[in-house]
């Protein structure tokens, strides 16, 4: 496959890649781009389409957090939860083989075919509680703060496994990612202190 260097036009497209994480085929009108330059791009192996009208940076571009940053640029209204938030914050030794994404609840689900995606729903304080804002790769994502993620973890736990969310609860507190009273009131909010509850005892 051919990989010679883009050209001007073509390298504007990379570079709005690079901002949104998924590139549509519809985002380059409003920057005064023509759809042939993806057709080129693909072609020289400088872009991946992975469902018709979306596009991305090749693999070797992409980092462990890149599945996170191409969903939120298609689901830009989920939140980052459970497993994948997991992970994003260093506090599970597993990878996560789909994008765990919670959803505020009658909200509307877009279709993602590339990434497997698993859509929890919150209402109320359950899920505007404990939403943190980070910045990867250069693509704005929203992902629950290491206590609510723990509380989840304990409120899915027959979906998840116990084990989960006991591991959840000791990595966040050896690494200190959230002190005890964060921890009582993401229990609080979730609704899961009778269950958390004697853990937080021991810690406590």
């Amino acid at each position: 496959m051919s990989v010679s260097s883009p050209s001007p036009r073509c390298e504007e497209v990379l570079t709005l890649a690079r901002q949104l994480g998924v590139l549509r085929s519809r985002d380059l009108a409003a920057h005064g781009l023509a759809r042939e330059h993806l057709r080129r791009l693909v072609q020289a192996g400088h872009l991946q389409q992975i469902e018709r009208g979306f596009y991305h940076l090749p693999a070797v571009d992409q980092s462990e957090h890149s599945p996170l940053v191409e969903v939120a640029g298609r689901v830009p209204a989920g939140v980052v939860c459970l497993h994948s938030a997991l992970a994003f914050h260093h506090l599970t030794t597993q990878a996560p083989r789909e994008v765990w994404l919670a959803l505020e609840r009658d909200t509307y689900q877009p279709r993602v075919t590339w990434w497997p995606l698993h859509i929890v729903r919150f209402s109320g304080l359950a899920w505007t509680f404990g939403m943190q804002a980070h910045q990867v790769e250069g693509i704005p994502i929203q992902v629950y703060s290491p206590a609510k993620t723990v509380a989840d973890c304990f409120k899915f736990r027959y979906k998840l496994g116990w084990h989960v969310a006991v591991e959840a609860l000791r990595e966040t507190w050896r690494a200190r990612r959230a002190t005890l009273s964060e921890l009582w009131e993401a229990a609080q909010v979730c609704r899961v202190t009778s269950v958390m509850g004697p853990y937080l005892e021991i810690l406590g």
